[in-house]
């Protein structure tokens, strides 16, 4: 996926309807798992809606799984290279945080890698329902990040890094007037199929 692609939404409904089938989930189910509208949650699937970062995270919440994995199904073939020109990419329309997924889809590797590049002044949270056996480190490469996990803050400056695990509220900041890029690593603790 990238943010040029014209049909992005389309793509990110129709990979939310697939994950929903084969949980054997109906609408209603989802949305009430997600704690989502069936209305927003249609207009989605349907590709009528460009939804945030936030609301896709509480989809894949009530789905079971991290923003990671719905973008890593909807990706190519699997491989064990990912050239930095073909990893798919995604502009939250909230917060403008472009994402950039860097692992190689299809490997069945237990780690995925993001990239995130920040805006100024940015910022987004998220709900982080918990996903069992999920933990994820942030590493900033550049600039200053801060974040508040359930109540306790954070600043994080170039190479720091901090694990957290799902569950737990986190708030994502760029308080500064340069961009923040970071790297996200997501472990799923086994490898997946």
């Amino acid at each position: 996926m990238s943010i040029a692609d014209a049909d992005i939404d389309d793509r990110i409904g129709t990979r939310i309807r697939e994950l929903r089938t084969e949980r054997g989930l109906t609408l209603d189910g989802l949305a009430h798992q997600a704690d989502v509208s069936r209305a927003m949650l249609s207009r989605i699937e349907r590709g009528e809606s460009s939804p945030t970062a936030q609301l896709l995270n509480k989809i894949c919440g009530g789905l079971g799984i991290t923003l990671s994995a719905l973008f890593a199904g909807a990706e190519r073939p699997a491989s064990p290279l990912a050239r930095r020109a073909e990893q798919p990419t995604w502009r939250d329309p909230a917060s403008g945080y472009l994402r950039r997924n860097v692992s190689p889809c299809g490997s069945g590797s237990p780690v995925d890698i993001v990239e995130v590049e920040f805006p100024p002044g940015g910022s987004v949270a998220f709900d982080n329902q918990r996903v069992a056996g999920t933990d994820q480190h942030v590493w900033v490469l550049d600039g200053t990040l801060e974040l508040v996990l359930g109540e306790e803050p954070f600043r994080l400056g170039p190479g720091d890094c901090l694990v957290m695990r799902f569950g737990r509220p986190v708030l994502f900041r760029n308080p500064t007037a340069q961009p923040t890029r970071y790297a996200v690593i997501i472990s799923h603790g086994a490898a997946r199929p």
